[in-house]
């Protein structure tokens, strides 16, 4: 669930000019994304957002991590959202070349186990944008593949 998360950040981030989500709640059964925009979505957005980040889940990508030190994750990352009480190195979790960013969440392999994303509903109230989504299960988990899961690290 968290991967996708990324994926759709990146995905608003490219479409729209928008920043990541400046709140998130990442769920198995059900899952939003706050943004700071300028509009409601029309139907069309919603497929298309829907359609760009259902591709990037089908390409496979691979889901890898890396760290870095904290002022270089402050120099090349947004930080706000890790816990002040990180400290040494910072975890970077890149989905293939799609996406970068600090996380200490937990992650897939590869976006192909994902599954498919659906946006259920949005929202639009004076400059915030909300995204509610869920995801079906993956072809992985289906036909009984491994489902290896990326676990958080403590970096230090």
């Amino acid at each position: 669930m968290h991967s996708v998360e990324h994926i759709l950040n990146q995905t608003m981030v490219r479409m729209y000019g928008c920043g990541r989500c400046f709140t998130a709640h990442i769920d198995r059964k059900k899952s939003k994304c706050d943004y700071y925009f300028n509009h409601a979505l029309a139907d069309e957005e919603i497929l298309d957002i829907q359609s760009r980040v259902n591709s990037i889940i089908d390409s496979d990508l691979r889901v890898t991590e890396s760290f870095v030190s904290k002022d270089t994750a402050k120099r090349l990352y947004n930080t706000e959202k890790l816990p002040n009480t990180v400290v040494g190195n910072i975890r970077i979790i890149h989905i293939g070349d799609y996406d970068a960013c600090p996380c200490i969440g937990e992650h897939v392999s590869s976006t192909g186990e994902i599954g498919t994303f659906r946006i259920t509903t949005t929202s639009y109230v004076d400059g915030q944008l909300r995204i509610r989504f869920k995801l079906s299960r993956s072809s992985v988990t289906q036909t009984g593949g491994k489902n290896h899961v990326m676990q958080k690290h403590r970096s230090g």
